[in-house]
């Protein structure tokens, strides 16, 4: 029962936060729902979605020149 357990956890890497973006919207709008809000961790963009099948997946945009070095 994906309503209960996860069935299937899937990352999808985008070029662009612009990406991400995109992606989540066209996955909105086919009746994806979003359970939480994205997280911005400076050097990386990640948003959530759960399908209608209730697997999840996570898109993100990672800046590597962002990254700390320390």
């Amino acid at each position: 029962d994906t309503k209960s357990n996860v069935a299937g956890l899937f990352a999808l890497s985008a070029d662009s936060a612009e990406e991400v973006n995109t992606i989540m919207e066209n996955g909105l709008k086919a009746g994806g729902v979003e359970p939480n809000e994205m997280r911005d961790y400076g050097f990386m963009q990640q948003r959530t979605i759960e399908d209608f099948d209730g697997h999840t997946w996570e898109v993100f945009f990672m800046d590597m020149s962002k990254i700390p070095t320390e």
